[in-house]
């Protein structure tokens, strides 16, 4: 028996074929979206701006779907007609406006250039002060609904981008009969749901980035909903009533898309969640592992058995109960810019390509901690955790006219790997376990350099997924338990992931060294992220010189 796991992520779509009994992988398939900027679209005037055509979301799912399957039939004894079940995870919150029979509006050739139609990726930005309203407004009259997400709303979730849409593009907020999370929307096109309405919504988009609980009965009320504006309230009743965990299908897939992907029809469809979390379980998450996709940006994953009381934590994305594993509460963080940032710096600034990449990092290893007297702060897209505030931009302090690329590309590394342990250091402060790290995606599986300095930063134990397509396994993984080929996500687990035979120690010396400079990161972290406004930064300059010496 075999399942199909399919990953959207920032720039392209991946299909997974996996073996239940033992999670061998018989066949993969990438696809690039086609529009756009590497499949985003821009907007020149507004840097905060990135949205994406959904037509790319069903061109990538025939193509990577087909594509895997074509691989998988050339291993012997394969048959597609022996898949019985496929997952789907998705980039989030990435909101869809979509008409009465479920189409998004960028389809319809009226709306297909209006960049408010398309799908508003998760790293959209533009929704910053609707966000800041929905904290004040919740603050003031609800606190419940951001105590869960760090008592602060971000621009990158869903009401915020709704909400911001209203303002900005009412004639295409009046024209979107509903808004669907892509991570619900492409289980739906499967099964051929055509009522936006009969959409069977993961609990992970909408407890995480929907205000979405049980707690007060699903989404906001429509009081509080009318304080932000009437017709986000006239919204809900075409939204959805209740929300689902990994133990509930989405729907079996429509014979439509049967046909057109080689498969048959009637297998189950798993409930849709975001990549990280299907990939945390990927990465064999439990209560006391962290695991870190580390890709564009990076997303902290962890559980906390749903038997157990978990604290409200500050400037996290939230604490929802099924949203990773069923039975436990799963907890997100994350930063909104990591391996964005290495490539703002290689290809934009030094107008680089990969050779750039490697013979940088070639340099780059031979450099000590401290060594160049530089520090920098991870902001390049805004602060996701612990700050929760995308106004905040980069920092490089410590240049000289001797500064080379090399040592500024070491000096955003490291500012990632602070940014990484200042999330590590908050999940502790509130009791949630952090025992041992896990890391996902390409840089964990190709950039050593990068391994051993998180490592050394954080003085945690860096291991490594088995797997170079974590997300899509994880899909993989929650079909074939919804499909019966295992008993329960344990078993799953068990049988169908791995690490690789490869882990990153703390080196004592560097640790050291990196105390010190983490040291002098909090102060400017803490200054310009508005935690300390009475900090004297005029000593962390001449630290940093003194590292160097």
């Amino acid at each position: 028996m075999y399942t199909l796991g399919i990953d959207y992520g920032t720039n392209s779509v991946r299909a997974l074929v996996v073996r239940c009994a033992d999670g061998a992988e018989l066949g993969s398939c990438t696809v690039n979206y086609p529009s756009g900027a590497e499949g985003i679209l821009l907007d020149p005037r507004d840097h905060h701006l990135a949205r994406q055509h959904p037509g790319d979301y069903l061109f990538g799912l025939e193509q990577s779907v087909r594509g895997a399957l074509a691989v998988a039939k050339k291993k012997r004894g394969f048959d597609p007609r022996q898949v019985i079940g496929l997952g789907v995870d998705t980039t989030g919150s990435s909101p869809i406006p979509v008409d009465a029979r479920n189409r998004p509006l960028a389809l319809d050739p009226k709306w297909k250039k209006n960049l408010h139609a398309q799908c508003w990726l998760w790293k959209d930005h533009t929704s910053h002060r609707e966000a800041a309203q929905i904290t004040a407004l919740a603050a003031q009259h609800r606190p419940q609904f951001i105590a869960k997400c760090g008592n602060t709303y971000s621009s990158e979730w869903f009401w915020s981008k709704i909400w911001h849409c209203r303002t900005v593009a009412p004639k295409v907020f009046a024209a979107a009969y509903s808004w669907v999370e892509l991570c619900d929307w492409i289980p739906s096109v499967l099964a051929g749901v055509t009522d936006p309405r009969q959409v069977k919504r993961g609990i992970c988009a909408a407890g995480h980035k929907a205000l979405y609980s049980a707690d007060w009965g699903g989404l906001p009320d429509k009081e509080f909903l009318t304080l932000l504006d009437p017709a986000l309230a006239d919204l809900r009743d075409r939204l959805y009533a209740q929300a689902y965990d990994a133990t509930e299908p989405a729907g079996a897939l429509g014979a439509e898309w049967a046909q057109k992907l080689g498969l048959p029809a009637g297998i189950p469809i798993a409930i849709g969640e975001f990549d990280v979390h299907y990939g945390a379980i990927a990465c064999g998450v439990a209560e006391g592992t962290l695991v870190k996709v580390i890709g564009t940006s990076t997303c902290d994953c962890g559980v906390v058995s749903a038997d157990k009381t978990v604290p409200d934590i500050p400037g996290i994305c939230g604490i929802v109960p099924g949203a990773i594993l069923p039975g436990f509460y799963g907890i997100e963080a994350g930063q909104s810019a990591v391996g964005d940032i290495f490539k703002w710096w290689v290809e934009v600034v030094c107008e680089g390509d990969a050779a750039r990449h490697a013979r940088l990092t070639k340099e780059i290893a031979r450099q000590k901690p401290g060594a160049s007297g530089l520090l920098a702060l991870d902001w390049e897209n805004g602060n996701r955790t612990i700050l929760v505030d995308p106004l905040l931009t980069g920092l490089i302090v410590g240049c000289t006219l001797h500064t080379t690329q090399a040592e500024i590309y070491r000096a955003l590394i490291e500012a990632t790997a602070f940014g990484a342990r200042a999330i590590i250091e908050r999940l502790r402060e509130y009791g949630v376990r952090v025992d041992r790290i896990v890391c996902a995606g390409g840089i964990a599986e190709k950039n050593p350099l990068l391994m051993q300095v998180y490592a050394d930063v954080t003085g945690c134990t860096m291991l490594v997924s088995g797997s170079s397509q974590a997300c899509a396994l994880g899909s993989a993984v929650s079909a074939a338990v919804l499909a019966g080929a295992h008993p329960d996500f344990a078993t799953a687990q068990r049988k169908m992931t791995s690490l690789k035979q490869v882990s990153y120690r703390p080196r004592a010396a560097a640790r050291k060294t990196y105390d010190q400079l983490y040291a002098l990161y909090r102060q400017l972290h803490d200054s310009f992220g508005g935690l300390n406004k009475s900090a004297d930064l005029s000593r962390v300059m001449k630290d940093l010189l003194a590292l160097k010496k």
